[in-house]
């Protein structure tokens, strides 16, 4: 016998289907600064919804979350704000005022210490989490731009010792940088417009980007010494690490293509792989590397292991930072021009067939949403 209830299932599968997309969601939230906007927007990614606006004191560019609870933090640079998110009440909880303005923050692994760059005032601050207090602080011998944290093993003790390197844009040249003792190296001179810098995974090389040259250089770690220049097709705007960092993506002004870098062994470039128009900003799983096509309004979609494009994503006007959600179900794309997060359920992707990606949504964040972190209910 057929009910009235069983009637009803094949209506409301299909309202829900129109709402939901198709997706169980993550059981957490996404919150994306806004540059334009003094607020940080917590999306629930199970209602695929803004559940809050949480006002700050001033414009947010970066946020970071902790790894297992629901905790996040944005940083604000020209106030030298720090702001603690309370991811189950969506509120800020604490804020520090760092002495002035700062440049860019990392969190150290377990989420236990953020560091945090300050350009002008030439300094590293080490801020605990638990109590939100500077505990350390070490002075810079010149302006740096960007910077990063890394590890070293120590033959001599046989444990980990943690690393960071700075760039000094104006000097052209990078320092590595002992935490435990706060000791700072000698310069080293690369000779050119210096980009992003990142640790290969396990701490033992430095990649600088020489976006003058066209090329990336790779110093050991933690003696300082220059490996190797890799000349590079693109300029070295961009890079994303395969998530076991074994493969370097890089894109840039130069060629419509991602650049594929071994980092590990003799570093060597593998393969440049047609990426879209002008691609930018990027974020890999395991299998997909999603590659933003601003000028377009396009994410190109990419195979890892076959580079091959699988798909291509309309999202948005000028898209810039992706985001993958920890379960590597979903994509989030902020667009900036328009102000939105694009969302991609990565499950949608068919491997063997070249298609457009269907948007499983799209969320109004804010103003010019620029950086996006997600934490877990």
């Amino acid at each position: 016998m057929i009910s009235r209830r069983s009637l009803l299932i094949p209506a409301l599968v299909s309202v829900a289907a129109c709402s939901r997309k198709k997706g169980g969601g993550f059981n957490g939230y996404a919150f994306v600064a806004s540059q334009e906007s003094k607020a940080i927007a917590a999306v629930d990614l199970t209602a695929f919804a803004v559940a809050r606006q949480i006002r700050l004191d001033d414009a947010a560019t970066s946020v970071l979350a902790h790894p297992t609870k629901p905790l996040a933090w944005a940083l604000s640079p020209a106030a030298g704000t720090l702001y603690e998110i309370d991811g189950a009440k969506l509120e800020v909880k604490r804020r520090l005022w760092l002495g002035g303005p700062v440049t860019s923050f990392l969190p150290e692994p377990g989420g236990e210490c953020l560091w945090v760059l300050s350009g002008p005032g030439k300094r590293l601050l080490r801020v605990r989490t638990s109590d939100l207090k500077v505990s350390h602080e070490i002075r810079l011998p010149h302006e740096p731009g960007e910077f990063d944290l890394g590890a070293w093993f120590d033959e001599r003790t046989k444990g980990w010792n943690g690393m960071a390197v700075a760039s000094f844009p104006g000097r052209k040249s990078v320092s590595l940088i002992d935490l435990p003792t706060g000791q700072v190296q000698k310069p080293v001179e690369l000779n050119g417009a210096l980009g992003p810098v990142r640790f290969r995974n396990d701490g033992k090389s430095v990649l600088v980007a020489n976006q003058e040259a066209r090329q990336l250089s790779v110093l050991d770690a933690p003696s300082g010494k220059l490996v190797v220049h890799l000349p590079l097709s693109v300029r070295p705007d961009y890079f994303c690490f395969h998530p076991d960092g074994g493969q370097l993506f890089i894109t840039g002004e130069g060629r419509d293509a991602v650049v594929v870098v071994y980092p590990y062994f003799v570093p060597e470039v593998a393969e440049t792989v047609l990426a879209g128009s002008r691609p930018g900003g990027m974020a890999a799983t395991y299998n997909h590397l999603f590659v933003t096509n601003p000028s377009a309004g396009d994410v190109t979609i990419l195979n890892i292991v076959r580079r091959k494009v699988v798909a291509v994503a309309t999202v948005g006007a000028q898209p810039g930072c992706v985001v993958i959600t920890p379960d590597n179900q979903y994509a989030l794309v902020l667009n900036q021009q328009s102000g939105d997060m694009a969302v991609l359920r990565i499950e949608g992707l068919q491997p063997d067939r070249r298609k457009t990606a269907p948007l499983f949504t799209m969320i109004p964040v804010g103003s010019k949403p620029v950086s996006a972190a997600v934490a877990r209910a």
